[in-house]
């Protein structure tokens, strides 16, 4: 399993389990198999509903002796209603309750979009709280003190432009180790990943495959279909890999982390034996080359008519 060291010199493995959508009972068992398969970085998030069974899956692994702990890299984020610097500590500590751990290896903001704390999911425009109200610096000092407290080893961030990954850069005590985002041959990301590099942050990316199984209200009409691409499938077929494996491979050779989801084992070793071989220089190129700047997760779901966010200022884009 490759790894990739972080700015703080923890390690971290570079294909991990993604654990969103995945339905109840499901997810329990793909953690186990995944785990019993060689896996040893799971992502999980608050939001996604699923972390007690993920915990009694972690409880199970570590009982078993299949596995211990410090063998495993374990990531979840706090939600947009926990902004406030006195939530963050409360709503990590339920996450590990949840998880059946003591700390996480990981810890992320998961978007740079605060709520009210009494909603769950934004429904109108009186459901948010602007960044002029609740800046970004408030919520990241509490995530400071969890990580001084030893709940989080690591802190980090999601959805996050270079211009707001750059201020919480100058504006942080602990530096972040991790930005992660939406990432794949049809959004590169170049500019930012670039910017990452050369500023010690790594990235993951989410729905490093098109993420065609997100829930239908986020799905457009018409839109690209990343696995199918011709190139992508002229690959597959010159490696004799699965079309899959061959976009989660070029994520890895960028150095970038991906977490791709599933909830079928035999899908879950093909993800991991995506790294098993190597695509030369030419061939990334063509990957490289087949960029929409598209995004399959806009975030356009946090941005209703008057409301303090937009598309535009989510993402910094065209400002």
């Amino acid at each position: 399993m490759k790894k990739l060291k972080l700015n703080n010199e923890i390690e971290i493995p570079m294909i991990g389990l993604g654990t969103w959508l995945s339905r109840p009972n499901e997810v329990y068992n793909i953690v186990k198999e995944a785990i019993k398969l060689g896996y040893r970085h799971i992502d999980c998030a608050t939001v996604y509903g699923n972390e007690d069974e993920i915990g009694r899956a972690l409880k199970e692994v570590f009982s078993e002796g299949i596995v211990t702990r410090e063998e495993l890299f374990i990531t979840s984020k706090l939600w947009n209603n926990r902004h406030e610097r006195n939530d963050v500590i409360p709503a990590l500590e339920k996450s590990l309750n949840d998880l059946n751990l003591d700390y996480l290896d990981l810890y992320l903001m998961h978007w740079p979009v605060a709520i009210k704390k009494e909603i769950g999911f934004p429904q109108g425009p009186e459901d948010y709280i602007s960044l002029e109200e609740l800046p970004i610096i408030e919520t990241y000092r509490g995530m400071e003190e969890a990580h001084k407290k030893g709940l989080a080893k690591s802190l980090g961030v999601s959805n996050f432009s270079k211009k707001k990954l750059s201020q919480l850069i100058k504006d942080a005590t602990v530096k972040p180790t991790m930005n992660q985002v939406e990432l794949h041959p049809y959004l590169s990301q170049i500019d930012l990943l670039n910017f990452c590099v050369e500023n010690g942050i790594a990235l993951t990316c989410y729905s490093p495959l098109g993420s065609s199984g997100r829930p239908k209200e986020m799905l457009a009409s018409n839109e690209p279909l990343l696995i199918e691409d011709p190139i992508v499938l002229e690959l597959a077929k010159k490696y004799n890999k699965s079309a899959a494996q061959i976009i989660l491979n070029w994520s890895v050779a960028r150095g970038t982390v991906v977490i791709p989801k599933t909830v079928t084992p035999s899908r879950a070793k093909e993800n991991l034996e995506s790294s098993d071989f190597e695509l030369n220089q030419e061939d990334i190129k063509k990957i490289d080359g087949i960029n929409k700047d598209y995004r399959y997760v806009n975030g356009r779901f946090f941005t209703p008519d008057n409301g303090p966010y937009t598309y535009e200022n989510i993402w910094d884009e065209g400002m």
